[in-house]
């Protein structure tokens, strides 16, 4: 071939390789930005669903117009799409009106004798409209408000309802005739309870019913069970049945709280006294105003001062209850005036008699909006059912109806990080219940205990795997035969193919029960193993030379594969004399009741050996690599100037190979905090925060793969699991993040070695 013909040949050879290498390095180029643009991605998405947690309400004024007639105003209702609204008047008239105008729809005289007034009312039951009205004749009336929605030629229509289930007859509550200053009651199941005060009489009228249904209608009638007077130490300014009709409380504006269980109708009784305004120096505190919460079981109080505090039950272990101060609120400082519910979430607003009203969530412990709706004294006020706006009367008659955005007042620093105390529970606590079939249910959204459990079941994971895999890799990687590594190694390998399906299949099928059944097999296991390995070598050692000359350099671990399989034998051989002579035959239960200790059959050391089962493949081929590529020059010069091989493994290969080792062990933690399907299936899924090893967790991941699916898009359960998915991803970031950085100082402390 001519000289030309080469030289051509050799331009064509440079002009591809100059393709080649101008494709590479954009193709590298466009692979690395898509990566990082998938990651910003990510991260934005993340960001996207949960940002809606963290915004702020607004409150914004719809309509004001002068009060629909003139009588005194006693309750407040609208329905949930803020159209109508309606009025109980002391003169005993129903008044319905449009709420955005004040134009009147349709007014209602109640069904009482002529001069009869309503001295009094009560919501029984929110969703249903029930309500009682205590009467200035000691009558009580059973009633019912309601907007029936329907739509003509799409258009919506609002009807309003008011009717008497149980009949337009009042029922005697005080045989005298007294007004009925404060009445109260609650429906239950088939009983209902009902209570009345007499206007000035330290008493209350206790009656229990049992609700009849017709068998060929759909008519229910009362029928009398019980009925009580209770006397009181004061006269009572609020006369409060609980949710579950277990307790009634009597009120009065001190402060001073009698509490009386009335789970037995027939015999209700005293069973404490509380003063729920302790005095503070010379400052005299003062209740204005009284109400629950949704459910029926926290008391809200509020007072002179603007400040409001939570009150309700907690049980102790003895099964005895105590009422508590729970939480307080006082963003606001004038009087409180009146309060309204949420009826689908623990929110609520306060009144105040500056004309102000502000917007709360009990459980998130937090002022969500405060604004001033009026320049007088807000008298009443009523939410709708959707809590999307309010309707609130003022001192000088006029009526104020307000739009507010509230789409996730549940989430707060506290909710998610910090212990809350949720009603029913001792004390408080971290937990995570996302939902419930109640539809008073109190949300707890608590990520602690998710964010501990993951922490914690990658650490007994790396507790397992990260002593395991290092000192393979290290045995793998200078001391083995070339031959037998090449065995080995791959195998070991290759198990990072095992899904972590099956491994959790296993963990939790197989190995929970059997860690139960045998326990201390395990542990004589975990003793045994080490000291008979110990042994061996010692013995080892002291063979003769001709016996030790027989195995080749680096097949010793062979010989250790039988002893192994020994104290395997040995240690269940060993598990139920073991058993009986230390833990009374049966070792869990021992841990129970002698030790004190919770056990659970699917608890961390189950999670722990199977995922560390799953991270030791990872550790230890990134590990094997890193001591194996140790340079060889600098092997052969430590044992050139007469170092051991075990000298030179702790003095030159492990110091040259830590970048790659601490950057194994990040990778298998990694691994580890991500991992779902082992701890979905190996563990109770119980969000607790307990190291005991006994004991089982939930991880942020196992969280999301179970509730994920089920919850609704755009809720706040569905935006806390994002957050959780979010936490996650921090997690991994910062480990690997560290691990770099780390890597990078260990590069340039032994990169010249």
């Amino acid at each position: 071939m001519s000289s030309n013909a080469l030289q051509m040949q050799s331009a064509r050879r440079e002009r591809m390789r100059g393709y080649k290498d101008f494709i590479a390095k954009y193709a590298i180029g466009v692979g690395g930005l898509a990566v990082i643009g998938a990651v910003l991605l990510m991260m934005y998405f993340f960001f996207y669903q949960v940002a809606p947690l963290f915004s702020s309400a607004t409150m914004e004024k719809l309509a004001t117009y002068d009060r629909p007639g003139q009588a005194k105003t006693l309750m407040l209702a609208v329905d949930e799409y803020q159209d109508t609204a309606l009025r109980i008047t002391e003169d005993a008239k129903i008044v319905f009106f449009k709420a955005k105008t004040g134009e009147l729809v349709e007014t209602i005289s109640l069904p009482v004798a002529e001069g009869v007034k309503v001295t009094s009312y009560h919501v029984l039951n929110n969703a249903d409209g029930q309500v009682a009205l205590g009467l200035s004749n000691g009558q009580l009336l059973l009633a019912e408000y309601g907007f029936d929605v329907s739509y003509i030629d799409g258009v919506r229509q609002i009807k309003p309802r008011f009717s008497y289930p149980l009949g337009e007859t009042p029922m005697v509550m005080d045989a005298q005739g007294r007004a009925l200053a404060h009445v109260s009651g609650r429906a239950s199941g088939n009983s209902m309870v009902l209570v009345g005060s007499p206007k000035g009489a330290p008493i209350v009228e206790f009656k229990a019913f049992e609700l009849k249904k017709a068998m060929f209608s759909d008519e229910v009638s009362l029928e009398q069970i019980a009925s009580n007077q209770l006397s009181l130490a004061f006269v009572p300014d609020w006369l409060m049945v609980d949710g579950m009709t277990d307790w009634l409380y009597a009120i009065d504006t001190t402060g001073a709280m009698q509490v009386f269980s009335i789970r037995d109708v027939e015999a209700p009784k005293e069973y404490a006294r509380v003063n729920t305004l302790p005095s503070e120096g010379s400052k005299t505190r003062q209740l204005t105003s009284v109400n629950f919460l949704l459910g029926g079981i926290s008391l809200l109080l509020g007072e002179q001062s603007g400040q409001l505090t939570q009150w309700f039950p907690a049980r102790d272990a003895n099964n005895h209850y105590s009422f508590q101060p729970v939480r307080a609120f006082d963003e606001q400082t004038a009087p409180i005036t009146d309060m309204a519910v949420e009826q689908r979430r623990k929110g609520f607003v306060l009144a105040d008699a500056s004309g102000y009203v502000g917007l709360y969530h009990a459980t998130a412990h937090r002022l969500i909006g405060l604004d001033r709706v009026s320049s007088s004294a807000i008298t009443n006020i009523a939410m709708s059912p959707r809590a999307d706006g309010f309707l609130a009367e003022d001192q000088q008659g006029k009526m104020h109806l307000w739009r507010l955005e509230n789409e996730h007042p549940e989430v707060s620093f506290e909710v998610l990080w910090q212990k809350v105390w949720y009603e029913g529970y001792e004390k408080p606590d971290y937990i995570w219940q996302s939902s419930s079939s109640a539809s008073d249910f109190e949300p707890k959204f608590s990520l602690a205990p998710l964010a501990f459990g993951t922490l914690k079941a990658a650490f007994y994971a790396m507790l397992f795997a990260v002593p395991i895999a290092i000192m393979a890799a290290m045995f793998a990687g200078f001391f083995m035969a070339p031959k037998m590594r090449q065995a080995v190694k791959p195998t070991i390998e290759l198990l990072e193919a095992l899904p972590t399906v099956i491994l959790g299949f296993l963990a939790g099928l197989w190995l929970a029960p059997y860690l139960e059944k045998h326990m201390p097999s395990f542990f004589l296991l975990m003793l045994l193993m080490p000291l008979m390995v110990f042994l061996f070598g010692y013995l080892w050692s002291r063979a003769p030379d001709m016996i030790r000359d027989r195995v080749p350099d680096g097949w010793q671990a062979a010989l250790v594969i039988p002893v192994v399989i020994l104290a395997v034998i040995l240690s269940v051989w060993l598990d139920d004399p073991v058993e009986h002579w230390l833990f009374a035959g049966d070792m869990p239960m021992w841990l129970t009741n002698v030790a004190g200790i919770n056990y659970d059959q699917r608890n961390a050391l189950v999670v722990g050996i199977a995922m560390g089962l799953a991270v030791v493949p990872i550790i230890f081929s990134i590990a094997e690599d890193a001591i194996y590529n140790v340079p060889r020059h600098q092997v052969n010069g430590s044992l050139a100037l007469g170092a051991t091989p075990w000298q030179t493994m702790m003095g030159v290969v492990l110091p040259t190979a830590s970048p790659g080792l601490f950057s194994a062990t990040m990778i298998g933690l990694g691994r580890a905090v991500g991992e779902t399907m082992i701890v979905l299936m190996a563990t109770g899924n119980t969000a607790v925060m307990d190291i005991d090893v006994f004991n089982g967790l939930r991880t942020l991941s196992a969280n999301i793969a179970v509730e994920m699916p089920e919850s609704e898009v755009g809720s706040t359960h569905y935006r806390v699991l994002f957050l959780a998915a979010l936490c996650l991803f921090m997690f991994t970031f910062f480990f690997n993040t560290i691990a770099e950085t780390v890597r990078q100082r260990m590069l340039k402390r032994y990169g010249a070695l």
